[in-house]
């Protein structure tokens, strides 16, 4: 193999690997969205691209020594989140960010749990959907986990709709990996954990922890991170603790929910993660599609 042909092998690694998978959810049935909710808000994260990039020229010019690192993500933890929320019938708010504009070791906000600095990949979303069904529909969503084999994502690399979760099961424990039913709500308390085993269309098989955060007719919390190891043609891209995800769900109405999560893969990821903006904004927006009861695959993708 020559070393241009290794080079745009890599490259195309690179990219599929972009948006390793991060929890699922079923879909949030009885829910009604609006024309025009259940699109992406593209022109925002142009907004902040065409941002960055003049940050970057001003920097690179003038004072790049100076520059100071943007505040970075905010869940709605007592402040006014960032990205903020939008009206309930407009598009979600979704932001990719890189290690330019937060620095490189970039901490996670203190409500996340997460102790670990840095990432190689770091999106958030937020916006508001109608549900009328309560906290216990939520809940027995989160815990439907059998429900995820299915979801679709628009694959960058093929520039097609693609099947992201092939077959997901609850587990018993993480040790045996037996296969159980679905989590029923009335399980679903906080502070216990939960595990559950998928398989994605390019890590393959893999075991996950649910953590339930908060738990309560207002408000849902929860966290998810890989437990096991997870691989790429035979090779480790993710150790155990580097995919991590929360999901905050609060009430602000009778039939109005705020939806914000923060998906992050850790800054010691293989380097075949980096460099996949597109795929880790057209998973993490699957998944939010799926969590708020939105068909998957509804066009337009978020990034061709």
């Amino acid at each position: 193999m020559t070393l241009l042909q290794k080079k745009n092998r890599q490259s195309r690694v690179r990219t599929a690997l972009g948006g390793a998978s991060i929890l699922l959810l079923a879909p949030v049935l009885g829910l009604t969205e609006r024309p025009g909710s259940s699109q992406f808000r593209s022109t925002y994260l142009r907004a902040e691209r065409a941002q960055v990039r003049s940050s970057d020229l001003r920097g690179a010019s003038d004072h790049s020594a100076f520059a100071e690192p943007e505040v970075g993500p905010q869940p709605p933890c007592g402040a006014d989140p960032v990205p903020p929320f939008p009206r309930v019938d407009e598009p979600a708010n979704v932001k990719a960010w890189s290690a330019f504009e937060l620095g490189a070791d970039w901490k996670p906000p203190a409500c996340t749990g997460w102790t670990a600095t840095g990432f190689t990949s770091l999106v958030t979303i937020a916006a508001r959907f109608r549900h009328p069904a309560g906290a216990d529909g939520l809940l027995r969503h989160v815990g439907s986990i059998s429900q995820l084999g299915g979801i679709r994502y628009w694959s960058a690399t093929h520039q097609r709709w693609q099947t992201l979760i092939k077959e997901a099961h609850a587990l018993t424990d993480p040790q045996n990996a037996r296969a159980r039913g679905d989590f029923a709500p009335e399980e679903l308390k906080q502070g216990k954990a939960f595990y559950f085993e998928q398989v994605d269309n390019l890590s393959g098989k893999a075991i996950y922890q649910m953590r339930i955060v908060e738990a309560s007719k207002d408000r849902i919390v929860f966290e998810i991170e890989n437990v096991t190891t997870m691989k790429y043609l035979l090779v480790p891209v993710l150790h155990p603790g580097e995919m991590q995800s929360i999901y905050f769900f609060d009430r602000e109405s009778e039939n109005v929910w705020r939806f914000y999560s923060v998906a992050r893969t850790g800054k010691n990821a293989n380097h075949m993660m980096a460099g996949n903006e597109k795929s880790s904004i057209n998973r993490a927006v699957a998944f939010y599609r799926y969590m708020v009861g939105i068909p998957t695959d509804q066009e337009p993708p978020p990034a061709r």
